[in-house]
Protein backbone atom coordinates (compact mmCIF):
# COMPACT_ATOMS: atom_id res chain seq x y z
CA UNK A 1 0.00 0.00 0.00
CA UNK A 2 1.35 3.70 -0.82
CA UNK A 3 2.68 6.11 1.86
CA UNK A 4 -0.23 8.51 1.29
CA UNK A 5 -2.82 5.13 1.37
CA UNK A 6 -1.45 4.04 4.63
CA UNK A 7 -4.36 4.54 7.21
CA UNK A 8 -2.71 2.82 10.07
CA UNK A 9 0.17 5.30 10.22
CA UNK A 10 -2.44 8.41 9.69
CA UNK A 11 -4.60 6.80 12.37
CA UNK A 12 -1.60 6.65 14.64
CA UNK A 13 -0.13 9.92 14.29
CA UNK A 14 -4.03 11.71 14.58
CA UNK A 15 -4.44 9.19 17.73
CA UNK A 16 -0.92 10.52 19.30
CA UNK A 17 -1.86 14.52 19.27
CA UNK A 18 -5.45 13.39 20.24
CA UNK A 19 -3.59 12.36 23.68
CA UNK A 20 -2.69 15.38 24.61
CA UNK A 21 -6.49 16.60 24.27
CA UNK A 22 -8.08 15.15 27.31
CA UNK A 23 -11.22 16.51 27.56
CA UNK A 24 -12.15 16.27 23.45
CA UNK A 25 -10.71 12.69 23.29
CA UNK A 26 -13.07 10.58 23.40
CA UNK A 27 -15.62 12.25 21.00
CA UNK A 28 -12.81 12.94 18.99
CA UNK A 29 -11.14 9.43 18.87
CA UNK A 30 -14.48 7.82 17.45
CA UNK A 31 -14.70 10.34 14.83
CA UNK A 32 -11.29 9.41 13.87
CA UNK A 33 -12.19 5.69 14.11
CA UNK A 34 -15.41 6.48 11.97
CA UNK A 35 -13.28 8.21 9.52
CA UNK A 36 -10.10 6.18 8.90
CA UNK A 37 -12.78 3.33 8.67
CA UNK A 38 -14.77 4.57 6.23
CA UNK A 39 -11.60 5.24 3.75
CA UNK A 40 -10.02 2.38 4.59
CA UNK A 41 -13.45 0.20 3.76
CA UNK A 42 -13.29 2.14 -0.04
CA UNK A 43 -9.79 1.45 -0.56
CA UNK A 44 -10.36 -2.41 0.59
CA UNK A 45 -13.36 -2.50 -1.25
CA UNK A 46 -11.78 -1.72 -4.77
CA UNK A 47 -9.05 -4.15 -3.98
CA UNK A 48 -12.23 -6.61 -4.13
CA UNK A 49 -11.75 -7.23 -0.33
CA UNK A 50 -14.97 -7.72 0.35
CA UNK A 51 -15.55 -9.00 3.64
CA UNK A 52 -12.93 -7.00 5.38
CA UNK A 53 -14.41 -3.71 4.17
CA UNK A 54 -17.39 -5.19 5.26
CA UNK A 55 -15.45 -5.48 8.82
CA UNK A 56 -14.19 -1.56 8.72
CA UNK A 57 -18.02 -0.81 8.34
CA UNK A 58 -18.78 -2.52 11.54
CA UNK A 59 -16.45 -0.61 12.93
CA UNK A 60 -18.31 2.50 11.99
CA UNK A 61 -21.70 1.51 13.01
CA UNK A 62 -19.73 0.71 16.61
CA UNK A 63 -18.71 4.14 16.84
CA UNK A 64 -22.02 5.57 15.48
CA UNK A 65 -23.66 3.46 18.15
CA UNK A 66 -21.33 5.12 20.49
CA UNK A 67 -22.70 8.36 19.14
CA UNK A 68 -26.40 7.75 19.49
CA UNK A 69 -26.59 8.21 15.82
CA UNK A 70 -29.05 5.76 15.16
CA UNK A 71 -29.40 6.47 11.29
CA UNK A 72 -25.90 6.64 10.99
CA UNK A 73 -25.56 3.15 12.20
CA UNK A 74 -28.14 1.77 10.33
CA UNK A 75 -26.31 2.72 7.46
CA UNK A 76 -23.37 1.28 8.46
CA UNK A 77 -25.18 -1.52 9.02
CA UNK A 78 -26.32 -2.07 5.43
CA UNK A 79 -23.17 -1.22 3.73
CA UNK A 80 -21.46 -3.68 6.02
CA UNK A 81 -24.45 -6.55 5.09
CA UNK A 82 -24.16 -5.49 0.95
CA UNK A 83 -20.59 -6.68 1.43
CA UNK A 84 -21.02 -9.80 2.88
CA UNK A 85 -23.73 -10.66 0.53
CA UNK A 86 -21.34 -10.19 -2.50
CA UNK A 87 -18.48 -11.96 -0.93
CA UNK A 88 -20.96 -15.04 -0.66
CA UNK A 89 -21.84 -14.78 -3.84
CA UNK A 90 -18.18 -14.60 -5.01
CA UNK A 91 -17.50 -17.47 -2.84
CA UNK A 92 -20.56 -19.02 -4.53
CA UNK A 93 -19.16 -18.69 -7.84
CA UNK A 94 -15.99 -19.51 -7.13
CA UNK A 95 -17.14 -22.63 -5.66
CA UNK A 96 -15.02 -22.36 -2.14
CA UNK A 97 -16.24 -24.30 0.56
CA UNK A 98 -17.50 -22.12 3.30
CA UNK A 99 -20.11 -22.15 6.27
CA UNK A 100 -22.07 -19.55 4.87
CA UNK A 101 -20.63 -17.32 7.65
CA UNK A 102 -20.96 -14.13 5.29
CA UNK A 103 -24.61 -14.99 4.84
CA UNK A 104 -25.21 -15.42 8.37
CA UNK A 105 -23.52 -12.23 8.90
CA UNK A 106 -24.94 -10.17 6.23
CA UNK A 107 -28.67 -10.98 7.47
CA UNK A 108 -27.62 -10.22 11.21
CA UNK A 109 -26.33 -6.71 9.97
CA UNK A 110 -29.62 -6.59 8.39
CA UNK A 111 -31.85 -7.65 10.89
CA UNK A 112 -29.53 -4.72 13.55
CA UNK A 113 -30.00 -2.33 10.90
CA UNK A 114 -34.26 -2.82 11.05
CA UNK A 115 -34.21 -3.23 14.85
CA UNK A 116 -32.28 0.32 15.06
CA UNK A 117 -34.40 2.18 13.13
CA UNK A 118 -37.13 1.27 16.05
CA UNK A 119 -38.96 -1.44 13.93
CA UNK A 120 -38.50 -4.26 15.77
CA UNK A 121 -41.60 -6.10 14.37
CA UNK A 122 -39.84 -5.85 10.99
CA UNK A 123 -36.95 -7.30 12.67
CA UNK A 124 -38.57 -10.62 14.02
CA UNK A 125 -39.28 -12.35 10.71
CA UNK A 126 -35.34 -11.63 9.35
CA UNK A 127 -33.66 -12.69 12.94
CA UNK A 128 -36.26 -16.28 12.60
CA UNK A 129 -34.55 -16.46 9.09
CA UNK A 130 -31.23 -16.59 10.36
CA UNK A 131 -31.79 -18.13 12.85
CA UNK A 132 -33.22 -21.42 10.13
CA UNK A 133 -30.03 -20.67 8.32
CA UNK A 134 -28.08 -21.17 11.17
CA UNK A 135 -29.28 -24.40 12.29
CA UNK A 136 -25.66 -26.28 11.66
CA UNK A 137 -24.63 -23.62 14.16
CA UNK A 138 -26.82 -24.37 17.91
CA UNK A 139 -24.43 -21.50 19.43
CA UNK A 140 -25.32 -18.43 16.45
CA UNK A 141 -29.19 -20.02 16.05
CA UNK A 142 -29.75 -19.36 19.38
CA UNK A 143 -28.56 -16.05 19.42
CA UNK A 144 -30.83 -14.92 16.43
CA UNK A 145 -33.41 -16.80 18.40
CA UNK A 146 -32.41 -14.41 21.53
CA UNK A 147 -33.09 -11.54 19.19
CA UNK A 148 -36.21 -12.66 17.80
CA UNK A 149 -37.32 -12.49 21.69
CA UNK A 150 -36.45 -9.19 22.29
CA UNK A 151 -38.25 -7.75 19.22
CA UNK A 152 -41.18 -9.90 20.43
CA UNK A 153 -40.81 -8.26 23.63
CA UNK A 154 -40.60 -4.78 22.56
CA UNK A 155 -43.76 -5.25 20.48
CA UNK A 156 -45.55 -6.19 23.32
CA UNK A 157 -45.95 -9.76 21.89
CA UNK A 158 -45.14 -11.62 24.99
CA UNK A 159 -46.93 -15.15 24.20
CA UNK A 160 -44.61 -15.17 21.34
CA UNK A 161 -41.75 -14.61 23.45
CA UNK A 162 -42.48 -16.80 25.94
CA UNK A 163 -42.67 -19.53 23.02
CA UNK A 164 -39.49 -18.40 21.94
CA UNK A 165 -37.46 -19.02 24.60
CA UNK A 166 -39.19 -22.20 25.71
CA UNK A 167 -37.89 -23.46 21.85
CA UNK A 168 -34.02 -21.73 22.89
CA UNK A 169 -34.58 -23.88 26.20
CA UNK A 170 -35.36 -27.49 24.28
CA UNK A 171 -32.47 -26.56 21.46
CA UNK A 172 -30.16 -26.32 24.54
CA UNK A 173 -30.84 -29.41 26.05
CA UNK A 174 -31.19 -31.55 23.30
CA UNK A 175 -28.20 -30.34 21.40
CA UNK A 176 -26.11 -28.54 23.99
CA UNK A 177 -23.01 -29.90 25.30
CA UNK A 178 -23.63 -32.15 28.31
CA UNK A 179 -21.19 -33.25 31.34
CA UNK A 180 -20.81 -37.23 31.07
CA UNK A 181 -22.44 -38.36 33.05
CA UNK A 182 -25.69 -35.99 33.65
CA UNK A 183 -27.84 -34.00 31.12
CA UNK A 184 -27.20 -30.80 32.33
CA UNK A 185 -25.95 -28.36 30.16
CA UNK A 186 -22.18 -26.65 30.11
CA UNK A 187 -20.58 -23.68 28.65
CA UNK A 188 -22.62 -21.15 26.89
CA UNK A 189 -25.81 -24.00 26.53
CA UNK A 190 -25.67 -23.25 30.56
CA UNK A 191 -26.01 -19.42 30.49
CA UNK A 192 -28.12 -19.53 27.58
CA UNK A 193 -30.65 -22.02 29.52
CA UNK A 194 -30.25 -20.01 32.68
CA UNK A 195 -31.28 -16.64 30.69
CA UNK A 196 -34.30 -18.70 29.11
CA UNK A 197 -35.50 -20.10 32.45
CA UNK A 198 -35.45 -16.93 34.09
CA UNK A 199 -37.16 -14.99 31.21
CA UNK A 200 -39.75 -17.60 30.84
CA UNK A 201 -40.23 -17.47 35.18
CA UNK A 202 -40.67 -13.60 34.57
CA UNK A 203 -43.44 -14.11 31.36
CA UNK A 204 -45.68 -16.57 32.96
CA UNK A 205 -45.78 -14.77 36.42
CA UNK A 206 -46.31 -11.54 33.98
CA UNK A 207 -48.74 -13.70 31.80
CA UNK A 208 -50.97 -15.88 34.44
CA UNK A 209 -52.07 -18.68 31.99
CA UNK A 210 -55.20 -20.00 33.44
CA UNK A 211 -54.63 -23.68 34.61
CA UNK A 212 -56.58 -25.22 31.52
CA UNK A 213 -54.36 -23.27 29.25
CA UNK A 214 -50.92 -23.88 31.13
CA UNK A 215 -48.50 -26.06 28.92
CA UNK A 216 -46.93 -28.77 30.74
CA UNK A 217 -43.46 -27.72 30.20
CA UNK A 218 -44.83 -24.70 31.57
CA UNK A 219 -46.14 -26.10 34.56
CA UNK A 220 -43.17 -27.71 35.31
CA UNK A 221 -41.16 -24.77 35.26
CA UNK A 222 -43.25 -23.03 37.52
CA UNK A 223 -43.47 -26.21 40.36
CA UNK A 224 -39.42 -26.28 40.53
CA UNK A 225 -39.95 -22.72 41.80
CA UNK A 226 -42.72 -23.33 43.71
CA UNK A 227 -41.53 -22.65 47.69
CA UNK A 228 -42.61 -26.36 49.15
CA UNK A 229 -40.53 -27.82 46.24
CA UNK A 230 -37.61 -25.58 46.07
CA UNK A 231 -33.73 -27.51 46.34
CA UNK A 232 -30.91 -24.82 46.41
CA UNK A 233 -28.62 -28.16 45.25
CA UNK A 234 -30.99 -29.12 42.03
CA UNK A 235 -30.28 -26.23 39.91
CA UNK A 236 -26.98 -25.24 38.29
CA UNK A 237 -27.93 -21.63 38.38
CA UNK A 238 -27.01 -18.68 41.33
CA UNK A 239 -28.65 -19.50 44.49
CA UNK A 240 -30.02 -15.84 44.90
CA UNK A 241 -31.68 -15.86 41.75
CA UNK A 242 -33.26 -19.26 42.42
CA UNK A 243 -34.61 -18.33 45.93
CA UNK A 244 -35.59 -15.16 44.75
CA UNK A 245 -37.51 -16.47 42.46
CA UNK A 246 -39.56 -18.94 44.39
CA UNK A 247 -40.04 -15.96 46.95
CA UNK A 248 -41.37 -13.73 44.06
CA UNK A 249 -43.87 -16.21 42.96
CA UNK A 250 -44.72 -16.76 46.41
CA UNK A 251 -45.63 -12.62 46.55
CA UNK A 252 -47.01 -13.20 43.31
CA UNK A 253 -49.54 -15.46 44.80
CA UNK A 254 -49.99 -13.96 48.01
CA UNK A 255 -50.54 -10.27 46.00
CA UNK A 256 -48.11 -8.62 48.29
CA UNK A 257 -47.06 -5.59 46.51
CA UNK A 258 -44.84 -4.50 49.25
CA UNK A 259 -43.00 -7.80 49.06
CA UNK A 260 -42.66 -7.50 45.57
CA UNK A 261 -40.88 -3.86 45.47
CA UNK A 262 -38.61 -4.41 47.99
CA UNK A 263 -37.91 -7.79 46.02
CA UNK A 264 -37.33 -6.15 42.94
CA UNK A 265 -34.97 -3.95 44.45
CA UNK A 266 -32.78 -7.04 45.59
CA UNK A 267 -32.93 -9.09 42.66
CA UNK A 268 -32.13 -5.97 40.25
CA UNK A 269 -28.07 -6.64 40.18
CA UNK A 270 -28.56 -10.56 39.17
CA UNK A 271 -31.11 -9.84 36.36
CA UNK A 272 -30.11 -8.64 32.87
CA UNK A 273 -32.02 -5.03 31.89
CA UNK A 274 -34.99 -7.06 29.61
CA UNK A 275 -35.06 -9.35 32.62
CA UNK A 276 -35.70 -6.41 34.35
CA UNK A 277 -38.11 -4.89 32.40
CA UNK A 278 -40.46 -8.05 32.54
CA UNK A 279 -40.09 -7.98 36.51
CA UNK A 280 -41.15 -4.34 36.42
CA UNK A 281 -44.09 -5.68 34.04
CA UNK A 282 -44.97 -8.29 36.73
CA UNK A 283 -44.70 -5.86 39.78
CA UNK A 284 -47.00 -3.32 37.85
CA UNK A 285 -49.47 -5.94 36.68
CA UNK A 286 -49.69 -6.82 40.32
CA UNK A 287 -49.99 -3.28 41.25
CA UNK A 288 -52.86 -2.25 39.21
CA UNK A 289 -54.10 -4.96 37.09
CA UNK A 290 -55.38 -6.11 33.81
CA UNK A 291 -52.42 -4.15 32.32
CA UNK A 292 -53.43 -1.05 33.50
CA UNK A 293 -49.81 -0.36 34.87
CA UNK A 294 -48.17 -1.26 31.63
Amino acid sequence: MAAEGDFLTRYRAVSNKLKKKVYFAPLLFRLLITCVAGQLAKELKQQDCLQYAAFCNLAMARCEQTLFNAPGEALALTDAARLFLSSEKENRALQAPGFDEHLQAALNCYSFAIKEMNRPGEAVVHYQRAAELQTQNPVEALLSMGEMATCKILTRDYDGALTVFTEMQLICQERGLQLPSTNAPVGAFLDLVAKCEISRVLLLMFLEPPPQKLLPEHAQTLERYAWESFDPHSQGFIYAECHGKCVLQMACQEKDTESLKSLQTELWPYLSAEQNHLLHLVVQERITPSGQGI
